[in-house]
């Protein structure tokens, strides 16, 4: 079992809000430049030069993960709400059913489209050992957490992230309530990125 209460998440928005000194945004300018993630640059560079403006502009909100036990920020996700457009060839009946109540399905190009949430960012920092202490699945889990609050709040079922085409990765979404929205075995697949949805 994942255990998740040895972390606070912190909605980027409580520095951005507040008039406190100890958080502010000047407070969020000095956190940021803590995180390293050599494995994946573009996750380091999103929250570093991305994250805030993003978040203003209301285009998604990221989520900074603390070690309760050190406060040491050990990594973050960023969560935003987009449509999502799934050809029906790509899927199950059974699937198709299941989105028949949360889309518009347009029978001409047998598409569904739906609101659906997705895991825009996730990624553990890798500065001065971090890393040891949240694993991915760990990470991962409080980013569905977030998620099924939202959820309650406001509705909604389907969750897609877009993963780089390795089958690691694609292992470890699969393993985490995942499937590829492409048919077919991901690796013989030629694109260098893919989405996979979970309800």
């Amino acid at each position: 079992m994942l255990e998740t209460n040895r972390y606070l998440v912190i909605n980027i928005r409580r520095y951005l809000n507040s008039d406190n000194p100890k958080l502010g945004e000047s407070r969020l300018l000095q956190v940021l430049p803590g995180f390293s993630c050599l494995r994946n640059p573009d996750v380091e560079r999103f929250l570093k030069k991305s994250s805030v403006e993003f978040t203003k502009k209301n285009q998604s909100v990221t989520y900074l993960v603390f070690d309760i036990s050190s406060m040491v920020l050990v990594g973050y996700f960023t969560l935003a709400l987009k449509p999502l457009t799934v050809r029906g060839e790509t899927v199950s009946n059974t699937v198709k059913k299941k989105l028949l109540r949360v889309s518009e399905w347009d029978e001409k190009s047998d598409t569904y489209t739906m609101s659906a949430y997705l895991i825009a960012q996730l990624g553990k920092n890798f500065t001065n050992g971090a890393d040891k202490k949240i694993t991915g699945e760990e990470l991962l889990a409080l980013a569905w957490d977030k998620i099924k609050e939202i959820q309650y709040l406001g509705g909604g079922v389907v969750t897609f992230l877009e993963a780089e085409n390795e089958e690691k990765l694609l292992s470890f979404y699969r393993d985490n309530r995942f499937r590829s929205l492409i048919p077919g075995r991901p690796h013989q697949i030629r694109r260098s990125r893919m989405s996979c949805y979970s309800f």
